[in-house]
């Protein structure tokens, strides 16, 4: 929901460190160094070190915003790098809520990791198929914020970052932190079917 707002000021504070990095590391690996820390985060997550696991969280946050930075200032943008961006953010995506829940497998940890794991994939199919339709249709923006088409909707990645950060600071409320995210997560997949409903009649 925030993205669109909070992009120009990521960009602008990244741009420096883009400049000196982007003369020796591509984008791309960037974005497959960022993986390690966000594993890595999972790791720590499962045996207790939410200190780490926040700290690691947080550094695979900080590369993954800056693959892109460097890819605009330097020219070096690419389909093949923006695909891999998203993956490589899914299994981060995927692999801490997973931790938290093996970490404390009880019902309640349990059931709402499915409940928000299934969100997730409700959420997916609704961007990812209208993105192929709008391509095919030939009616993707122009100004859009990712390689792929996908319409704005109440939990995007700014509120994704929040979400994951009050899982650390809030372990205790786990379950319900997952129980909300996968509701609003829900509606998000909502407000894209609706968006379609109006773009593909």
């Amino acid at each position: 929901m925030k993205d669109g707002v909070l992009r120009a000021q990521k960009d602008r504070l990244l741009e420096p460190l883009a400049r000196i990095v982007g003369s020796s590391l591509s984008p791309n690996l960037i974005s497959i160094l960022a993986l390690l820390p966000g594993l890595l985060s999972a790791a720590a997550i499962v045996r207790g070190e939410l200190g780490w696991g926040i700290a690691f969280w947080l550094l695979n946050r900080l590369l993954d915003g800056l693959d892109g930075v460097v890819a605009r200032i330097h020219g070096t943008q690419s389909d093949f790098g923006g695909y891999l961006d998203l993956l490589l953010d899914y299994v981060i995506y995927l692999a801490i809520p997973i931790a938290f829940a093996w970490a404390a497998p009880t019902p309640a940890h349990t059931w709402t990791l499915i409940a928000l794991l299934a969100s997730y994939q409700i959420n997916s199919l609704s961007w990812t198929l209208l993105s192929s339709l709008l391509e095919k249709r030939s009616l993707a923006g122009q100004n859009r914020l990712t390689s792929i088409e996908m319409p704005a909707g109440l939990i995007e990645g700014a509120e994704t970052v929040v979400f994951y950060t009050l899982f650390f600071l809030l372990p205790g409320q786990i379950p319900r932190l997952f129980g909300l995210m996968a509701g609003l997560v829900i509606v998000t997949a909502g407000q894209r079917v609706w968006w379609a409903w109006g773009k593909l009649e």
